[in-house]
């Protein structure tokens, strides 16, 4: 008997040794490159009126690299028409043209929270910068305040101003304080986000709101604060060049533990009476390694039959349980990312034996490993895993 037990036991270890398969793991490997955008929408500047009532066309080129999966920069030129109200003897509305070129840091939050990965539908960047408002054309500010001012200089007027005398106002008085004329530029500081969807592998569409705040005398009146504008643009965007490469590897996975049973036989002393029968004990040992891509909870195809024969375990062994312990590649992502990652990842095999093999939640035990310092495997890759053991 003890014979027939290490044939079956070395039979099946040296089968499982035999059995180490290879599988391939394909890659995204982020390449640096450059972009052009075009972008056309409103402009927002804040005066006396309430919010809505300034607005005006807005346009945008821009250029921009991506030094990596999270940081970028952009050079872009804004500009169209700007509005300003002044409510003074009725209500006056005037415009003027601009061109703000800037120089903005583009971090790409998706990839900074989730981790890198180019198939995503959705992009969204932060944007922050600085630069140039050029103002000019102001012509109708220009004449609006002439003829306010000149009114109130007309003989007789006694207005309540600052400076007023009874005989009129100041020869050098203007009506909105803060006139300028020709062309005027202004040291710009901006910050806002953008959304982008991808439509093809180099082209996106998307949307864009920025703020933006400037010296008092933009829109040629005295406040006591900055004066500030919003743009809200929608448009392309497009890469020139590969924004990644996929890279195939070929990897070593153990293959899968053998299922040993060991049969212990406890034989019961004879007596001259009765001779009792052996009494046989089984213990049964499955585990399978559920391989995931790079920031991916979803079973691949490849995989779907590992998780079926654990479900055929445990159905054909109605006492027996199974654990599953998520893991992650502690070399990507953050350590709360690589948590959630991990719990998803064997909550999701776990979720598949209960819905589509009607395994009951009480033979599954779900754990969470997250970036801990064990990583069950030495390459990085083979760590994206989901580690089911059944007995």
């Amino acid at each position: 008997m003890k014979l027939n037990k290490i044939l079956l036991t070395a039979s099946l270890l040296f089968s499982g040794l035999c059995a180490n398969a290879q599988e391939t793991v394909t890659e995204y490997v982020f390449q640096p490159h450059w972009y052009g955008q075009a972008q056309i929408g409103l402009q927002e500047t804040l005066g006396e009126g309430a919010f809505g009532k300034l607005l005006a066309p807005n346009a945008q080129l821009a250029a921009g690299y991506k030094f990596n999966p999270y940081i970028g920069a952009r050079l872009a030129v804004n500009a169209w028409q700007s509005k300003g109200v002044l409510n003074f003897e009725g209500v006056h509305k005037y415009k003027w043209n601009y061109v703000a070129p800037t120089v903005d840091a583009v971090v790409d939050l998706t990839n900074l929270i989730g981790g890198y990965n180019p198939n995503r539908l959705v992009e969204v960047n932060l944007l922050a910068g600085i630069g140039l408002n050029i103002g000019f054309h102001n012509k109708e500010a220009n004449a609006l305040n002439n003829q306010l001012s000149a009114d109130l200089k007309a003989p007789g007027v006694i207005p309540d101003l600052p400076g007023a005398v009874q005989t009129g106002v100041p020869a050098d008085y203007n009506v909105l304080g803060n006139i300028w004329s020709g062309s005027k530029a202004r040291f710009l500081g901006q910050i806002g986000f953008d959304v982008n969807f991808n439509v093809t592998e180099q082209l996106q569409v998307g949307l864009e709101v920025m703020a933006n705040s400037l010296s008092d005398n933009y829109n040629s009146k005295i406040g006591s604060n900055a004066d500030w504008y919003f743009n809200a643009l929608v448009g392309v965007k497009y890469a020139f060049g590969p924004k990644y490469e996929t890279r195939t590897r070929t990897i070593e996975v153990p293959a899968p533990e053998p299922v040993i049973v060991e049969k212990v036989v406890e034989k019961i002393v004879e007596v001259p009476v009765e001779v009792e029968k052996p009494v046989v004990k089984e213990e049964v040992t499955m585990r399978r390694d559920i391989f995931f891509t790079i920031s991916n909870t979803t079973v691949a195809k490849s995989e779907q039959p590992k998780v079926q024969q654990i479900a055929d375990f445990l159905k054909e062994n109605p006492e027996s349980k199974v654990v599953i312990t998520g893991y992650a590649d502690k070399g990507t992502g953050t350590m709360a990312i690589n948590l959630r990652l991990s719990k998803q990842r064997a909550q999701t095999v776990a979720n598949e034996l209960m819905n589509k093999y009607g395994i009951p939640s009480s033979r599954i035990e779900v754990k969470s490993m997250g970036e801990s310092e064990y990583q069950p495997y030495p390459d990085p890759v083979q760590n994206r895993v989901a580690i089911c053991i059944a007995k």
